[in-house]
């Protein structure tokens, strides 16, 4: 498996590259002759192809269309004054809409792709799921980003809304980069050398006005008057639609977007200006939207109405069988979200399982499996029939059944009736006792294919995922669209019919395939006939082999590939190919200058490569996973090639960071939004700093500590306004600390502001440092308090803040770190709440207790999930305001739970606690006590109780002190009435018992036990 590493150019052997002109040319051609539209460019700013009119308002109402335009899109945020070789404050992408989905648009997109010259076998073209979603405009969609050798060339997209109204039918977009896509054709590294036409480039025809609009958006742009633009615009948006024209309304909101996307460039959009504006644009486009379906529908839709699929059917009577056979059932769809595909496999056999349980259907073993493009069941040995099954149906009583001469009442003769029977034919039943008539039937069994074709469509129907879409077939809603069905029990056809779909015989296997739909002979050995096609339909063989070629490829440069630590990358690069076909590659050695954990996280979360290792650290190499057969060599050049665009991206922006001071970057934080109560993120930097103190002083650190906490706090969160983490927001606190330790600033400081960051997720490691741990909990606390005053908490798996995973960081910083475990939840929630009212947001009723038990609930689960017993559990619960307190104390109880001593004690607490009423006083008068084993136990009580004052409630120490009750209880329940007669008496006694469960209080939850 060794690759050659040395491929500097990626234009395909067998073509010759097209300019640009050729491509914008071809893909005109090409959609045209496939029933589009050709339509130019808008004639005002727009941020991409899908804010255009002939998208955003023609997605909208019944009426079919299908459109391609090229589209100028100006981002006034990517201004790179041309220097950056990927970055441009206007781009050029190709616009394509199809409405209504045409059953096959992956295809048609592919057959564009060939249109430009790519050869779309060699390459390795891959639909990685991409969701879009516009907040501000009501709209959002579900699809992929294309990859071409891992770069990402185009935004495929089904719109589910738009301006806030739910598609019918629903459109496909496809949204091509034309600068990608030619950079990756032309092989060249930086924007401005893409050919445009024969002998002239991209640079010499936009290089000037790159370089002069970066000017004006980031440093020469007026504010004041971008900002009077906006509200000219939005007011005149307003107007128009009071007078109902839509178009021009709509077109005035594009330049309210573009002056707001040229002050945000400038910097110049407070949080209470962004919720303003976005709030403005959402209602104008609403509205919009809303008055354009109107006058469509007045116009009695000029274009016509989509009309819907017919449903599919299946033959009746439907074949039988006389033999036990396989069944295979194979659901085909575009290609699902990594997180879908295991999942969706397991979903899909469980309730296979149930639903073949609820019927009378012999059956074996049933198995699942899943790639990105099928889900697919097998069951064995299904019987060809269900048995036939008696079943008796009870009717009236006999007694009410016949008359005293044994004929038949009326209430017989109407059940018999009612059954279809003779009365004479009723017969007599046993129940509890009682004797009924009845009748006994015989449901003969339905034949398999009946069964399986109802229990399958049922199946197919109810499939969901977490996030679900809809496509042109109106009874299914799923991640990605179904666009097949097979079904075979042996080698027989299974008719299964849902909505539109009705199965077949055949399966699709990779579309780069000289047949790319293949008939399957027979269920048995289906697995086998499609790994004969390329196709590995077992997860777990997926990621056996990606392990081990991985490994030999790293071996062959003297690396490794830690798949341990890459565990999650590795399943989820599993479920992104149907065939792994590991590729090495390479990168210039001179990135290795960047920080490691940038080189990585670029590797991770931007193409899914498997870092390469040595024994010093991180090698110029990488591993790639294609899909199924290609031209290794041409798709390593490609996937170097992107790498290295991606971390040019990230050395720009690092050189660009390190420029400005951290203090600078902290200035910042005033134009990112937190939360529109709650701030901006300079806000609640204040906030973090503010509540850290608090905590140090709470803590006891040191005066070393203090001054690290003081020092750090000043520059909390301050990367999150460098350009490195706006783009990779993941290196949040690992660039904080990087930029703070080449500021200058001292390793403690340094580290604590990385640590503050920490624990990330459950699996993460929490702060090392006292002053680190100080500031993450001031974080997560600020976090916690400050949502629970507005009411913005967890629902469900909804959770946008993170809360629950703020919540686990406290308890797990406050039980890993010594330092600052006497820190209660009680008093990091309260010392929040006080930034957070000063801040001028008024506490909701109850929030800091809520947040409290919020809290106390994610300490509970981390001890369950540890697999601590649960009364053990609930037994320290009431000591979690302190959790490393309730820690010691759980391990503690878990010594002594089985002692005989241990149990005694708390059998005569649990005595005490369940005789004494709730609310009985810990106070007696012992001269009312006369019984001699009531004034013992009076004397031991007084004992323990002088021993316990004073003392920490400690489980160990309290057991041993505790421990002379045992007997004196005893011996006084033994020896009086507790509840006597005389109230003096029984005041006294109860009294006492109350004086002993006092004593235990706050110890553990004894009734728990």
């Amino acid at each position: 498996m060794t690759d050659s590493n040395e491929h500097d150019v990626r234009v395909d052997s067998t073509n010759s590259a097209p300019t640009m002109q050729d491509a914008l040319l071809a893909l005109q051609r090409y959609w045209t002759e496939r029933g589009c539209l050709v339509t130019q460019p808008f004639n005002t700013e727009v941020g991409a192809g899908t804010a255009n009119p002939a998208t955003m308002l023609r997605v909208l109402g019944p009426e079919p269309w299908r459109v391609g335009y090229v589209e100028p899109s100006v981002r006034p945020d990517d201004s790179r004054y041309g220097e950056n070789p990927n970055r441009l404050q206007t781009h050029t992408q190709f616009q394509v809409i199809l409405k209504p989905d045409p059953g096959n648009p992956q295809e048609l997109y592919l057959g564009s792709l060939e249109a430009l010259g790519v050869d779309i076998r060699a390459h390795d073209i891959r639909f990685v799921e991409d969701n879009w979603a516009s907040p501000a405009l009501g709209s959002w969609g579900l699809g992929w980003e294309v990859w071409l050798d891992g770069l990402e060339i185009t935004q495929f997209t089904y719109f589910q809304q738009a301006g806030g109204l739910v598609l019918d039918p629903v459109s496909v977009e496809i949204t091509y980069g034309l600068e990608r896509i030619l950079m990756a054709l032309q092989g060249v590294a930086h924007f401005k050398d893409i050919a445009y036409a024969d002998g002239i480039s991209y640079g010499e025809i936009f290089g000037q006005a790159e370089y002069e609009m970066s000017r004006y958006y980031l440093d020469d742009a007026d504010v004041e008057a971008t900002k009077r633009m906006f509200d000219e615009h939005a007011a005149e948006a307003g107007r128009l639609l009071d007078v109902r024209l839509p178009v021009p309304a709509y077109v005035q909101v594009l330049k309210c977007s573009h002056a707001f996307n040229v002050l945000d460039a400038r910097g110049a959009i407070s949080t209470t200006e962004r919720a303003k504006s976005f709030g403005q644009m959402r209602t104008l486009t609403r509205r919009a939207a809303q008055l354009w379906a109107e006058r469509r529908q007045e116009l009695e839709h000029p274009l016509g109405v989509v009309a819907p699929l017919a449903p599919a059917s299946v033959p009746a009577p439907l074949p039988e069988v006389d033999a036990p056979a396989t069944l295979l059932f194979e659901i085909g769809v575009e290609e699902m979200p990594h997180s879908d595909v295991t999942a969706t496999a397991t979903w899909v056999r469980e309730v296979l399982a149930g639903k073949l349980a609820a019927t009378r259907l012999g059956h074996g073993e049933i198995s699942g499996y899943a790639t990105p493009r099928r889900i697919i069941a097998l069951v064995r040995d299904v019987q060809p029939a269900e048995p036939d099954a008696e079943r008796t149906v009870r009717g009236p009583r006999v007694t009410a059944a016949y008359d005293a001469d044994g004929n038949p009442t009326k209430a017989a003769q109407g059940f018999a009736r009612g059954q279809g029977v003779d009365p004479a034919d009723l017969v007599r039943v046993d129940v509890d006792g009682v004797e009924h008539v009845a009748v006994v039937r015989t449901d003969v069994g339905r034949g398999a294919m009946t069964v399986l074709s109802d229990v399958l469509a049922q199946v197919v129907t109810e499939l969901r995922a977490e996030k679900n879409m809809r496509w042109r077939d109106p009874g299914l809603s799923f991640s990605r669209p179904v666009r097949y069905l097979l079904a075979m029990l042996g080698e027989a056809e299974l008719p299964v019919a849902v909505s539109s779909l009705r199965s077949g015989t055949t399966t699709r296997v990779h579309r780069t395939a000289a047949e790319p739909e293949v008939r399957v002979p027979s269920a048995e050995g289906y697995l086998e006939f499609l790994a004969g096609h390329g196709i590995v339909a077992d997860a777990g063989q997926r990621r056996e082999r990606i392990v081990a070629d991985a490994a030999e490829l790293a071996a062959t440069v003297g690396g490794t590939v830690d798949t341990t630590a890459e565990a999650a990358l590795v399943d989820e690069v599993t479920n992104l190919v149907e065939e792994p076909n590991t590729i090495l590659g390479s990168f210039d050695e001179r990135y290795l200058d960047l920080p490691e954990q940038i080189l990585t996280t670029v590797m991770r979360k931007h193409q899914r490569y498997l870092p390469v290792r040595g024994e010093n650290g991180l090698l110029p190499h990488f591993v790639a996973v294609a899909n199924g057969d290609c031209d290794r060599d041409l798709v390593r050049a490609g996937n170097e090639a992107v790498l290295r665009a991606r971390y040019e991206d990230a050395a720009f922006f690092w050189r660009a960071d390190l420029k400005i001071a951290p203090e600078q970057h902290r200035l910042g934080l005033v134009k990112l939004t937190f939360e529109e109560r709650l701030g901006s993120m300079a806000d609640r930097a204040d906030r973090i700093a503010s509540v850290a103190g608090t905590l140090a002083e709470l803590a006891g650190l040191s005066t070393e500590d203090r001054a690290t906490v003081g020092r750090a706090g000043a520059l909390t969160k301050f990367d999150l306004a460098s350009h490195m983490v706006v783009e990779l927001s993941s290196l949040a606190g690992t660039m904080a600390r990087e930029y703070a330790a080449r500021a200058g600033e001292t390793p403690e400081v340094a580290q604590a502001l990385a640590e503050m960051e920490q624990p990330r997720s459950a699996s993460d490691t929490p702060p090392e440092s006292a002053a680190g741990a100080v500031l993450a909990l001031a974080d997560r606390f600020d976090l916690l308090a400050g949502l629970f005053a507005i009411g913005a908490t967890p629902t469900g798996s909804s959770d946008p803040f993170g809360l629950r995973r703020a919540a686990g960081g406290v308890v797990t910083i406050l039980r890993a770190t010594p330092a600052v475990a006497a820190i209660t939840l009680t008093e990091g929630l309260a010392a929040a709440a006080a930034r957070i009212t000063a801040h001028g947001v008024e506490l909701k009723e109850d929030a800091l207790a809520d947040a409290r038990e919020f809290t106390i609930r994610r300490y509970e689960q981390q001890l369950l999930d540890a697999g601590h017993e649960h009364n053990l559990v609930q037994a320290v619960l009431p000591l979690a305001d302190t959790p490393a307190t309730a820690d010691t104390t759980l391990a503690e109880l878990e010594k002594r739970i089985g002692d005989e001593d241990f149990a005694a004690l708390t059998a005569v607490l649990q005595r005490a606690r369940r005789i004494v009423p709730t609310g009985t006083s810990a106070r007696y008068d012992a001269g009312d006590l006369v019984e001699p084993v009531e004034l013992a136990l009076h004397e031991v009580v007084t004992a323990v109780a002088t021993r316990l004052a004073d003392r920490p409630r400690d489980l160990a120490d309290f057991t041993t002190l505790a421990a002379p009750l045992v007997t004196p209880v005893n011996d006084f329940f033994d020896g009086v009435m507790v509840m006597a007669e005389d109230e003096r008496l029984r005041a006294a006694r109860l009294g006492l018992l109350a004086t002993i469960t006092a004593l235990a209080e706050g110890v553990v939850d004894w009734k728990a036990l």
